[in-house]
């Protein structure tokens, strides 16, 4: 089963602290391996304008970039930044499709027109990204670490992170409060 557009949520029993109540955007899958963003993890420093600033990008008199939180995307190559945002946008560089409405950007030119008020409508920028090699996500997920929901473009690139994982829940009719950390197989 092809993942890539699901919303991995994470189960109660996930070991890992990184991954606790986290929504993932996964934005590649194959016998190779998975790739993916966790979309509900704000790192408390650096903000967006301070990156920008670092990356020598001038912001635009508007301060929608300077409220922008930079999430925490996973525990993989953490100084590397991804953008996941809305389809509007266009740029100069490859865009790898993510969900119908999703696509992911990794290139200076969707940083320098967020800055400049030209980039998508919606969007967030993460370092860092969640990896898994060959049938290891397979196994997380046998192994009752992760439910996997439909990918949904509002969850993923709303900027209330504090509800993604309930809201991600609810998509699938689940309540957090009816899950176990102790897994099952019938």
């Amino acid at each position: 089963m092809d993942l890539t557009g699901k919303l991995l949520i994470a189960m109660p029993s996930m070991g890992d602290p990184r991954f606790e109540h986290a929504v993932v955007a996964v934005c590649a899958h194959s016998p190779e391996g998975a790739m993916g963003l966790i979309v509900n993890k704000p790192l408390p420093k650096p903000g967006l304008s301070d990156l920008l600033g670092q990356l020598g990008i001038a912001v635009a008199a508007s301060d929608r970039p300077a409220s922008a939180p930079i999430l925490f995307g996973g525990p993989v190559e953490t100084g590397r930044g991804f953008v996941l945002h809305s389809r509007d946008w266009k740029g100069q560089g490859p865009e790898m499709e993510v969900m119908p409405e999703v696509a992911m950007t990794a290139t200076r030119d969707i940083l320098e027109d967020i800055a400049q008020g030209r980039g998508p409508d919606r969007a967030l920028l993460a370092l860092g990204y969640a990896g898994w090699g060959p049938g290891q996500l397979e196994a997380e997920i046998l192994s009752n670490g992760w439910l996997i929901a439909d990918g949904d473009a509002t969850i993923a690139l709303d900027p209330d992170h504090a509800t993604k994982w309930t809201r991600a829940l609810a998509t699938m009719g689940v309540d957090p409060r009816t899950l176990s950390a102790a897994a099952g197989h019938a």
